[in-house]
């Protein structure tokens, strides 16, 4: 069985972001993946700002992530960049927590205009902790359903995210199995 590990860099507990994220977490499920979810809400506000390396909840984020075979991370975008919780849940976790493990990460945003924070932002950031990042998802606010069983409202976006998510698995398997070597 595949482990996948889906971070949520949103601080928001109905974001569109967790929203998509919830719904990646299904649809892996439905193929057959274990997957655990861990959000930057799921880590205590005072250890986060205290930089607890610590902290319980950081301690379980790290370990789910080294567990897995695959990673998922999604981030709203703020100011251009993914979050500032999600940055700092990220300092405070080993330098290569992610080495070798393929990543798919994924932004929501206002405008098509901030598609790059996805290139320039998370994906830089993300590789800091030696991750293969993989081509990413970025979607608009006005794209998410928040309320909707399978949230993404256009379909050729919706072909895509699929698309990118098999792709993701696919991989997975390929690197877990020992099939590509770096």
């Amino acid at each position: 069985m595949t482990n996948i590990a889906i971070i949520s860099g949103s601080p928001f507990v109905e974001s569109r972001t967790d929203c998509v994220l919830r719904y990646l977490q299904r649809e892996l499920e439905a193929r057959g993946c274990k997957v655990t979810y861990v959000s930057v809400r799921d880590v205590p506000a005072q250890d986060l700002l205290d930089c607890k390396f610590d902290s319980p909840a950081v301690r379980h984020a790290a370990e789910t992530l080294r567990a897995s075979d695959g990673v998922v991370v999604g981030s709203p975008v703020y100011q251009a960049a993914y979050s500032g919780a999600l940055k700092i849940l990220i300092d405070l976790l080993p330098m290569d927590i992610l080495e070798g493990k393929p990543v798919l990460p994924m932004m929501t945003g206002g405008t098509k205009a901030h598609l790059l924070a996805l290139e320039f932002s998370l994906k830089p950031l993300l590789a800091t902790l030696k991750a293969h990042n993989l081509k990413g998802i970025y979607l608009v606010d006005k794209e998410i359903d928040k309320v909707a069983n399978q949230p993404i409202l256009d379909d050729a976006t919706h072909g895509r995210t699929l698309k990118q998510l098999e792709y993701f698995l696919d991989f997975t398997g390929k690197v877990s199995s020992k099939k590509i070597e770096y």
